[in-house]
Parts: structure tokens; sequence; C-alpha cells
């Protein structure tokens, strides 16, 4: 009886063989709370899924809160620990393997040294071909053939895997096309109606956006907050009407969006280092 788990159960493999993939032993286990293993090293890689409740994972000093779902992995010389949470300690299963393609699986499953944790796999479908691996090697009908099973029912593991690898690597690019989307119709608004009376508020209600998600968002595609880029955008215009020399001062002004003439003489001033009237006069004849 392991007295450090609620459960604990473990399949392993007496007769591992050197290859391509190979099981070494799995298991689940539901330890107690604030059960903790490490700082330590192994020579072999370990994969947990997670089933329920959270704890902590730490590798190579960096820490990870797993939970329902996530998997993280242990690779052979990288310093670890995890620690099962002290108010809903987790219940999860693992598998040990090795091999001189257990790397290349892996990283084909979401997992690596560089990216230890994947999330968003469905844990009881996990859990089930965690179970068949353990079984194999506790009741195989065929003695000598436990190794060959455990390793097929592993590739089945990393397939589920790799699956949730790449839904949850879609969904992140459909966020991406989402958000450049917006940050498109947002230029394109506020290059047509640069001249009206707008407010970021505004323009963010009128394309249905949260204000502050869309500021952040639109200042991570442009550099420039919906603020400045509306100023660049009037500014410009301004400097094109004051080329054309058939406006006043104050009719460019208005045609910007400014009611206030000497309000957007300053801002023309902070902009271009000159007043329009000076900007006009420097030009050459046309």
């Amino acid at each position: 009886m392991n007295f450090d788990h609620y459960q604990f159960e473990i399949g392993i493999n007496l007769q591992p063989e050197a290859g391509e993939l190979t099981v070494l032993f799995s298991g689940e286990g539901s330890p107690k709370p604030g059960h903790k293993v490490g700082p330590s090293v192994h020579d072999y890689y370990l994969i947990h899924t997670v089933l329920s409740g959270q704890g902590v994972f730490v590798s190579e000093g960096h820490a990870y809160l797993c939970q329902a779902g996530d998997t993280f992995m242990i690779s052979p010389g990288k310093l670890f620990s995890y620690e099962s949470d002290r108010r809903t300690p987790w219940h999860y299963v693992w598998v040990a393997l090795q091999g001189e393609y257990a790397l290349r699986l892996l990283r084909e499953a979401g997992l690596s040294p560089e990216k230890p944790v994947l999330q968003g796999a469905d844990p009881a479908a996990l859990h089930s071909l965690y179970q068949r691996i353990r079984l194999s090697f506790q009741q195989s009908p065929y003695p000598g053939l436990e190794s060959l099973e455990a390793s097929g029912w592993l590739r089945l593991l990393f397939h589920r895997l790799a699956l949730a690898s790449r839904n949850l690597e879609d969904a992140t690019a459909r966020q991406t096309e989402m958000i450049d989307r917006q940050v498109e119709q947002a230029i394109r608004w506020i290059t047509l109606q640069y001249h009206q009376q707008l407010g970021i508020g505004q323009i963010a209600s009128a394309l249905g956006y949260h204000r502050a998600h869309f500021s952040k968002a639109f200042k991570e595609r442009t550099g420039l907050s919906p603020k400045q880029y509306l100023m660049k955008i009037r500014m410009d215009k301004a400097k094109e009407l004051l080329a054309s020399r058939a406006l006043t001062i104050d009719e460019v002004s208005s045609s910007v969006g400014f009611n206030d003439a000497l309000y957007f003489s300053k801002q023309f001033r902070s902009w271009f280092g000159q007043s329009p009237s000076e900007y006009r006069s420097g030009l050459k004849p046309l």
C-alpha cells in the first residue's frame, strides 16, 4: 500500500527491450493533498495526464498549474518536481517510456522539453488508453507480447494527444484571424469616418467590441492606440488639404473632424513641428 496516495495502481514491464519505443511502466493514483515528488531527475520520459483536481508541475524552474485534461512531460536529465494541490488534490495517470523514437513521437503529440505541458485533451478518452497500457502488464494472456501491446496503446494515446494539440493550434489560429479582422474593420471605419466627431468607445461599440479588448488588440497590430491612429489619419489628411490652398485653415480643421481650429493647429504643430499656416507657406507653388 502507498501511504502517500488514496489510490495507487501500477503495471510494470518486467521484460523491457531496447528499440524504437518501449513502455517501462504505467499507473494511476490519487495523491493526498500537498503530496510532492522531487526535485529530482529521471533517465526516461514520463508523462502524466490529470483526470481531476489540480497541482503544480515545475520543470527547469518554470511552474505550470495543471488541471483536468492537462498532460505534462518529464524529460530525461531535466530537473523537475510536482505537487498536489492542498484543497483539490489531483487524480492522475502516467506512463514512462524510452526508445529512439520516443522524443519524435512526443513532439508529434504536442509535447517537448521546450513545451512540456499540453492542454485541452479529453481526460476520459485518455484515461481509457492509460488503463489499457497498464493492464497490458497485468492481464496479458500472451506472455512475452506485453511490451508490444503496451506500445500499441501508447501510440493511440499519442494520437489522442496530437488531436488535442491540433485543435488547440486551430483555435489559436482562428482567434488570431478574428482579431486581425477586427483591427482591419476598425482601420477601415476610421479611414472613412475620420471627419466625424469620433470617440474610441463609439468605434468599439459600432463594431461590437469591448473597448479595452479592442484598444489592446489594435495597438498590438498597428503599434498605435486607436486614438493615436485616428489622429494620424486626420493629420495626414490635413496636410493633403493644406496643399490644395483652396481651403482656409478653419475649413481644413472642420474637414478633418475638429470643431476648434485653434486645437487643430496645436495638434498639427505637435505632430509636424510647425503650424498649418507655416506648413502651407513652405510648400512650393503648384
